[in-house]
């Protein structure tokens, strides 16, 4: 089980090594946009953590 997980773990580690710097041009509106939406997914995670913690509570 514990090596299942460190294998896991280590290809994941390879896939983000893979693809750390990206292959095609980004203008600057898609980087805006990209932005944007890793800044909207930051913010629903921290609602559903928050109702979370307030259901549990």
């Amino acid at each position: 089980m514990v090596s299942s997980f460190y294998r896991l773990v280590r290809k994941i580690r390879e896939i983000n090594h893979r693809y750390s710097e990206p292959h095609i041009e980004m203008s600057r509106g898609v980087r805006i946009s990209l932005l944007a939406l890793r800044i909207y997914l930051v913010v629903l995670v921290g609602l559903i953590v928050y109702k979370f913690v307030m259901i549990v509570n």
